[in-house]
């Protein structure tokens, strides 16, 4: 069985998708530390040609809280409808347009300020959507051993769910040994995205890498079926 595992990410690129698009059952590694900076409560749209980073903020709290012991900031609901504003200025004349919106529109329908929850949710609707059928399982639900970190924790989660074959993202190549993975009977692969670019209304340059929502405006569900196979798995 094929895993892959990745922290939840805000709309996150058209990669993570193929990540879980291409594994047996895809883990929501939520139980790890929350750090600053990344993808987890931003991400990236287009504004006229150029790319243009969103955040919905978090409460402030202890840096040494995990991932899904965070919470968003008591502005969620104004910071949501921005960003639902802001989607229809850079956006309304895509494609795609309104279909995308009722989807973003519903996922903020669901009611709650722990972020793991939030993005669980919103992962699974944009599986929904794009009939993605990989089942998704939090990490903080399996009975794990949490005192492990690393490429250890990966591959103790690995063997409680009986998987044999772990799928990490290209940038991941640095952070795992396939030696280490061979002694414990999984195979490694890491999943390489080719190079996707579809047209951004009339743009001469493509902005690659940004959020699921700029790959919803722009293409047709059978289009994307098409993206998200393009992709090598790398041993």
């Amino acid at each position: 069985m094929k895993l892959g595992i990745m922290q939840p990410y805000l709309f996150p690129y058209i990669g993570y998708f193929q990540l879980i698009n291409c594994s047996d059952l895809f883990v929501i590694y939520d139980d790890v530390q929350y750090i600053n900076r990344g993808w987890i409560n931003r991400n990236r749209l287009l504004n006229k040609g150029q790319p243009f980073l969103f955040t919905l903020s978090l409460k402030k709290d202890s840096s040494t809280l995990n991932i899904n012991e965070r919470m968003f900031s008591d502005d969620f609901d104004n910071e949501s409808q921005k960003l639902l504003k802001s989607l229809e200025y850079f956006y309304s004349k895509a494609p795609h347009f309104r279909e995308t919106m009722n989807l973003i529109a519903d996922i903020f329908q669901f009611k709650t300020p722990n972020i793991s929850e939030f993005i669980s949710n919103q992962i699974s609707k944009v599986c929904e959507h794009l009939d993605i059928k990989t089942p998704l399982l939090l990490s903080s639900k399996i009975n794990r051993d949490l005192s492990l970190k690393g490429a250890d924790a990966i591959i103790d989660i690995v063997r409680v769910l009986r998987g044999d074959h772990y799928i990490n993202p290209i940038g991941g190549t640095n952070l795992y040994s396939k030696n280490q993975f061979d002694i414990n009977g999984i195979q490694l692969s890491f999943l390489k995205t080719n190079n996707i670019r579809y047209p951004q209304f009339n743009n001469d340059e493509f902005v690659s890498n940004l959020s699921i929502i700029d790959v919803l405006m722009f293409n047709s569900k059978s289009e994307i079926s098409e993206l998200l196979l393009k992709y090598e798995l790398i041993k």
